[in-house]
């Protein structure tokens, strides 16, 4: 019989050449094998089954055309994805995201992540995600909805409340949901169930805005905690500015921190004094403007465009939150981050940082978040809206705070408890994957070769 290694890295050979050019997912399974040998060895009738294979071989991938019309009367065409990867746990669940980088590569890497994150949450839902390469930037309502419309057509028919549930992601926020649903009901009729990141008024949950960013957080402060150490006056960047970074920022502003900059595409903004939350919700929530309006209304503050050479890792700070988009911190960012002092660099985006630059800050001593652990509170309270509707029930804010916060802890605690039962204590990279990877591979053992 093979060796535990030696059946990771055959699978690994596969996929490598099955998927060479896609970059994003084969990143995203080559740090979670890594991570498995030592499972394989305790259970190897995995290997007799060939969970490996089966599961980073996506159940269905379903591609798409969305033909539009602009506002010119122009006829426009993007593509759509939707990839359900595994539903061993439960319905599909994971995002949609509206963005001109969006390929079949990087929606297949959600998609993977996706699967361990939804086990970690300890709900019952499986992983999937998809999107389009359209870009809702500098688009009127009308282009967008016409854009929504047209995709929903089409995803319909492969999504139901007890199938598959989307939800937001990078360009998709209220607003995209809001005509997604209606088009989804015009279509089939009322189910709340179908799509989560709903408006309050029919079958949102409260919290669910605040939840990525908050739940990164609460993740983060268990962290600490570990140490004996807290947020108080420590000084903290947070990348991005969308729903994940602005309630990021707020949760930590709360809890002590100082928040000293934000960014978005266009370059960051940085104020020693903290960052304004009320302007950087006007800004980002209200005018749906770009970052360096900032500096108009507190000119202390500075702002650095993008592509200038510097980067918003350059910054002294205590704390890290990267929130925006995959692979924003590299080996040169994560060395800076370390010269500067940084104890705790928390993943609120999907894959933020690269191989490289997480296995420096291990060495390091560093205290790292994986994504896939930290950024778990945004579908586990998806999962909670999906519990209301089925229900037909509606949560406080406070109780579903609470309940993110306890899923969160659990989190920790079981990819805390995970690395250290297989001999890697401390490595929460290590920890997540292994704990996210035990729950769905038990599935699928009890469920045969399907």
């Amino acid at each position: 019989m093979v060796t535990s290694t030696e059946y990771v890295n055959s699978v690994l050979e596969k996929v490598k050449s099955y998927n060479r050019h896609e970059g994003e997912f084969l990143q995203a399974v080559e740090e979670v094998f890594e991570s498995l040998v030592p499972v394989f060895d305790k259970y190897p009738e995995y290997i007799e089954e060939n969970i490996l294979e089966r599961l980073v071989e996506p159940e269905r991938i379903v591609s798409f055309r969305v033909p539009w019309l602009d506002d010119q009367g122009q006829v426009q065409v993007n593509r759509g994805y939707r990839v359900q990867f595994s539903s061993a746990i439960g319905p599909y669940k994971g995002g949609l995201r509206f963005h001109p980088s969006v390929n079949q590569s990087i929606v297949k890497f959600l998609g993977f992540e996706q699967i361990f994150k939804n086990s970690l949450t300890g709900q019952p839902i499986g992983g999937g995600k998809g999107g389009s390469n359209f870009d809702p930037k500098g688009k009127s309502d009308r282009e967008v909805m016409r854009f929504c419309q047209s995709f929903m057509t089409e995803l319909q028919k492969h999504i139901g409340p007890d199938l598959d549930v989307p939800a937001g992601d990078i360009g998709v926020g209220g607003r995209e949901i809001g005509y997604l649903f209606g088009q989804y009901k015009r279509l089939n009729g009322y189910q709340n169930g179908v799509l989560t990141g709903k408006g309050l008024t029919y079958g949102g949950s409260l919290t669910r805005t605040e939840a990525t960013g908050y739940g990164a957080v609460y993740f983060a402060k268990h962290m600490l905690d570990s140490k004996n150490e807290d947020f108080q006056g420590k000084k903290t960047i947070v990348s991005g500015s969308g729903n994940v970074a602005i309630y990021a920022t707020e949760k930590l502003q709360e809890l002590g921190a100082t928040v000293i900059a934000v960014s978005d595409s266009s370059g960051y903004i940085h104020d020693e004094n903290g960052i304004d939350l009320k302007t950087l919700k006007q800004i980002k929530e209200v005018e749906r403007g770009r970052i360096e309006s900032y500096i108009e209304k507190h000119p202390q503050a500075s702002y650095i465009a993008t592509g200038n050479g510097q980067s918003i890792w350059s910054l002294k700070a205590d704390l890290a939150f990267p929130c925006a988009t995959q692979n924003e911190i590299d080996y040169k960012d994560a060395q800076m981050l370390i010269d500067n002092g940084v104890i705790a660099v928390v993943e609120g985006a999907n894959m933020p940082t690269t191989v490289k630059a997480v296995d420096l800050f291990l060495e390091a001593g560093v205290l790292f978040g994986p994504g896939k652990a930290a950024n778990a509170g945004g579908v586990a309270v998806s999962a909670l809206e999906m519990a209301q509707n089925s229900g037909r029930s509606a949560w406080t804010f406070e109780e579903v705070d609470q309940k993110l916060h306890e899923i969160m802890e659990n989190i920790y605690q079981s990819s805390a408890q995970a690395a250290k039962e297989f001999g890697q204590e401390g490595n929460l990279v290590v920890g997540a994957n292994i704990a996210g990877f035990l729950k769905v591979a038990e599935a699928m053992y009890a469920q045969g070769l399907v």
